[in-house]
């Protein structure tokens, strides 16, 4: 069984490049306030870059920050789904568009953002292709940068696939609302995966049921350590069949 590998940023490396990406998505999904489960809510981890809501007469709903009832969050849903790639499940707080701020300082070839989000130079995008890593779904940004000659850096559409094993979700968690889907689990202090959720035809994706986890398989962390591009840690992580 392929070996998988859960990211997180390399501290040490972000601190020798110094540099910083302050940005975000100018449009997203509004957070929900569920009339069911009584929650207000919104997500993290769910990003789609390259789907542009600019040609809906609605766009400017989506660039408003407040959470709203949840029948008015569903209403938006509507209209982007058609847009949105098949099966997403498009949460409160999910976000389109390109990543728009400011660059400051130097950037490495892999940059995170956020802790939650990758760029990567178009160089290092180009040759980890040329290794043979499948699934990776480059993004433009709308990045300001201070200097001349900078480099460009897309972002990385990592959509979530798989989920984590029900053996390390503590049994008194309450199932997702069956209205708004809100399923309140926080990270278990030792991740597993289901093996069978997950996605044989990518090499980099989320954690379905707790997408600000990103994961790698063995393919894609040999080719970042083959070809020496800095800005990640590699955690292995136990799989288990359902």
């Amino acid at each position: 069984m392929p070996r998988i590998f859960w990211l997180t940023e390399d501290r040490v490396v972000a601190a020798k490049y110094g540099g910083e990406v302050n940005g975000w998505h100018k449009q997203s999904l509004p957070g929900a306030r569920c009339h069911v489960c009584g929650f207000t809510w919104t997500s993290v981890g769910h990003q789609y870059p390259n789907v542009d809501l600019s040609q809906l007469p609605e766009r400017h709903e989506f660039e408003r920050a407040r959470p709203e009832p949840f029948l008015e969050f569903a209403r938006l849903r509507e209209l982007v789904r058609p847009l949105a790639p098949p099966h997403a499940e498009l949460p409160p707080g999910t976000g389109f568009g390109p990543l728009v701020g400011q660059v400051s300082g130097e950037l490495g070839p892999i940059t995170w953002v956020g802790m939650l989000k990758l760029l990567l130079r178009r160089d290092a995008l180009e040759r980890l292709e040329a290794e043979g890593v499948r699934g990776l779904f480059p993004c433009r940004t709308e990045l300001r940068y201070r200097k001349k000659d900078a480099p460009e850096m897309l972002e990385l559409q990592v959509a979530p696939h798989g989920r984590l094993h029900p053996d390390c979700i503590p049994q008194d968690v309450p199932p997702p609302c069956p209205t708004c889907g809100r399923y309140g689990i926080s990270r278990p202090d030792e991740p597993v995966l289901d093996a069978a959720s997950l996605p044989a035809e990518l090499d980099l994706f989320r954690v379905g049921n707790f997408a600000t986890m990103m994961i790698g398989t063995e393919r894609f962390m040999e080719a970042v350590r083959r070809l020496e591009l800095e800005g990640i840690s590699f955690q292995e992580l136990p799989m288990r069949d359902s």
